[in-house]
């Protein structure tokens, strides 16, 4: 049985493979430098899949396989939706769906000081981002970016959260917009937070708002560009009638 193997680097960018699929032939790439990332492998002039999951490209130079997990392993700068589940004197313990709780240190927050200490509630939501991962020790995340300014890190008051893959979660962060995210937009008002692990956030002044941009993005995960506007289209007949 012989595997086909990709004459263009773009003719499988986006699409599902299965290990043993060939996705780049190097030999009719001459002349280019590439990055490989998780889930590909060498074997000459070949670069195989090692996993299933979609073929993805980033510019300038980088190729990878990303599988879809309901288990999240935290990474450096991820950015997260975590769930506070108690509170201490010096840090709170924040669910981010890793394998251990995250420590949220009381000053990891802009112009964070021992006398405006934030208060929150177990149970509630967070943006947060992923600042150190060591093994063997709980990860730590912050309410700021790398500058020490908040930029929309912090508490996601009211809405929706829901959880779903980490596929599909990249999925929605991906740049240009994904499909789904544009219909819906172009008709729609509403807010949303996307978390690496599998976590979405959805507020709308309207719950039924909240509940057709809930379905829709759930629903995205396996449809390609145009099915997804296809069924967007159709929700929001929904709406009309």
């Amino acid at each position: 049985m012989s595997t086909e193997v990709s004459t263009s680097p773009t003719s499988l960018i986006g699409q599902t493979v299965v290990p043993g699929d060939v996705v780049l032939d190097l030999s009719n790439m001459t002349n280019q430098t590439i990055k490989l990332g998780s889930g590909l492998r060498q074997d000459n002039d070949a670069i195989s899949a090692m996993r299933a999951g979609k073929f993805r490209f980033s510019k300038p130079n980088k190729y990878w396989v990303e599988s879809s997990h309901k288990r999240y392993i935290p990474r450096p700068e991820d950015t997260v939706l975590g769930i506070v589940v108690d509170s201490k004197s010096d840090n709170f313990w924040v669910d981010i769906k890793g394998p251990q709780l995250a420590l949220l240190p009381v000053l990891a927050f802009e112009g964070g000081t021992r006398r405006n200490i934030p208060k929150f509630e177990v149970g509630t939501l967070l943006y947060v981002r992923v600042v150190k991962t060591n093994t063997g020790m709980n990860p730590e995340v912050s309410c700021t970016d790398a500058s020490g300014k908040a930029a929309g890190f912090g508490p996601l008051k009211d809405g929706f959260m829901f959880e779903t893959s980490t596929g599909l979660s990249r999925m929605l962060l991906s740049s240009p917009t994904c499909p789904v995210l544009e219909a819906l937009g172009k008709k729609l008002s509403f807010e949303t937070a996307f978390g690496l692990n599998g976590r979405v956030w959805v507020h709308a002044a309207s719950p039924r708002v909240v509940i057709i941009v809930a379905n829709a993005l759930m629903n995205s995960e396996t449809l390609s560009g145009t099915q997804q506007r296809i069924m967007v289209e159709k929700l929001l007949e929904k709406i009309s009638e």
